[in-house]
C-alpha cells in the first residue's frame, strides 16, 4: 500500500535543503498478482498498456545488514511488468496519479529480468501526459543509461553512456531534479555530468519499460518539495519586493471549480475563502476599486492573461501616506500587478 510522511531530509546528495515531504511506495502490503492503487497504466507509441503487478521475488532488504554474515536478500512483493509485446516503439508507463512534483528526489530498486528484444527499465518524471515526458532508463542488452526527453510522442537527443547492467541484477537508481537541473545515479555514483533540460517545469513520476521487457521495481521513495500553487508564488514574491504592501490577496476561479475564491494570501487560512461582490466585478467586468482607512489604502486591479483576459482580482492593501488619492494609489499598484501579468500565460497557470 501507499504510505505518505513528512520529514526533513538532511543526506541529499545535492544538499538541497527544501525538499521536506517524503512519499514511500510500500508494495509489501499488496497481494501476489494485485494492481497497486492510484496508479494509471497507459503505453507511448505502439501496442497495448503493460501489464503491472506484484510478484514475489529475491529482492535486497530496505535496511544494512547487521554483519558481514547477515542475508541481505529475502523473499519480498516488489512490482513487475510482464507483458512481453515484441513492438519497438513501444513505451509501458505505470503512472503515480495522486500528485505532480517539481523539485525533488527519487530512489528506486530495480531489476531486468527477461526480453528477447529488449532488456531495460527506468523511471518516467516530470510527465505531462502520454506523449510528453522525461525518462532515465537502464538497459541489460544495451550495456547503456540513458536520460531521453519525449516531446510530442518524439523522442528527443538522449543522453547516454556505458554501463555494464547485468540481467537478474538488482541496482539503485536515483533521480535528482532542482529547477532544469538533472542529476543521475546508480548505485550511488553519477553516471551524468550535472545537466539542464527546460522542456518541463514538472508533472507526475512513474515506472517505465521498452518492447518486451520484464522488469521488477522495489523500495521507491519520492523525497520533495511540495508544490506550490504559482498565484501563491507571485503573492509571496510581490510581499518580498514590495516592502510598502501590508497584505496582498488573489482571487480567481481554480480550474475544476465554478466560483470565484480567494487562491493566495499571506494568511493561509483565507484560501478558499469566497470572493465579494468587489472581486467578481473586476473579473468579469474589469473594474478597479478602490477605498481609503487611516493608515492604507486597498486597491483591487485585474490581472490579465497572454491574450489580454482578465482572469483574477488582486487586492493590494499598501501604506497610506499624506495626500493619497486613489491616482496615485494606481500608480503604486499598477506596475505590481504588470510584473505578476508577465509570468501568467493562462488562469490554468495560477491554479494549478
Amino acid at each position: 500500500m501507499f504510505r505518505s510522511s513528512v520529514t526533513v531530509c538532511v543526506l541529499l546528495l545535492c544538499a538541497w535543503p527544501s525538499l521536506a515531504a517524503q512519499k514511500v511506495f510500500d508494495f509489501g502490503d499488496y497481494k501476489q498478482n494485485e494492481v497497486p492503487a492510484g496508479f494509471k497504466s497507459t503505453v507511448l507509441g505502439a501496442g497495448k498498456p503493460g501489464e503491472w503487478k506484484i510478484l514475489l521475488d529475491d529482492a535486497p532488504t530496505p535496511f544494512e545488514p547487521v554483519s558481514p554474515k547477515a542475508v541481505s536478500i529475502n523473499k519480498r512483493r516488489v512490482l513487475a511488468q510482464v507483458a512481453r509485446e515484441k513492438l519497438d516503439e513501444h513505451y509501458p508507463l505505470f503512472i503515480y496519479q495522486e500528485e505532480d512534483f517539481e523539485d525533488f528526489v527519487v530512489t528506486t530498486q530495480f531489476k531486468m529480468v527477461e526480453g528477447e528484444q529488449e532488456q531495460m527499465a527506468g523511471i518516467a518524471f516530470r510527465i505531462q501526459d502520454e506523449r510528453n515526458f522525461f525518462y532515465v532508463r537502464a538497459s541489460a542488452l544495451g550495456k547503456s543509461i540513458a536520460f531521453f526527453p519525449v516531446v510530442s510522442g518524439v523522442l528527443q537527443n538522449p543522453v547516454l553512456v556505458k554501463y555494464d547492467f547485468e540481467k537478474g541484477k538488482w541496482y539503485e537508481l536515483l533521480i535528482e531534479c532542482k529547477a532544469a537541473k538533472i542529476r543521475v545515479q546508480v548505485d550511488g555514483k553519477d553516471v551524468f555530468p550535472l545537466f539542464e533540460n527546460h522542456s518541463f517545469r514538472g508533472g507526475k513520476i512513474g515506472f517505465w519499460t521498452k518492447s518486451d521487457s520484464v522488469s521488477y521495481f522495489a523500495d521507491t521513495k519520492i523525497t520533495y518539495t511540495p508544490k506550490e500553487v504559482f498565484a501563491q508564488k507571485l503573492v509571496n514574491e510581490a510581499i518580498k519586493n514590495y516592502p510598502r504592501l501590508l497584505a496582498l490577496k488573489m482571487f480567481a476561479v481554480p480550474v475544476g471549480k465554478t466560483n470565484v475564491q480567494m487562491v493566495a494570501s499571506l494568511d493561509p487560512k483565507e484560501i478558499g475563502s469566497p470572493a465579494s461582490d468587489a472581486e467578481k466585478d473586476t473579473i468579469a467586468r474589469g473594474l478597479i476599486y478602490y477605498g481609503k482607512g487611516k493608515d492604507k489604502v486597498v486597491i483591487t486591479l485585474p490581472l490579465h492573461d497572454s491574450n489580454g483576459e482578465s482572469v483574477a482580482a488582486v487586492e493590494l492593501h499598501m501604506k497610506s501616506f499624506p495626500g493619497q488619492t486613489e491616482k496615485n494609489a494606481l500608480v503604486r499598484a499598477l506596475p505590481i500587478v504588470k510584473d505578476m501579468e508577465k509570468r501568467v500565460q493562462s488562469l490554468a497557470d495560477l491554479t494549478q
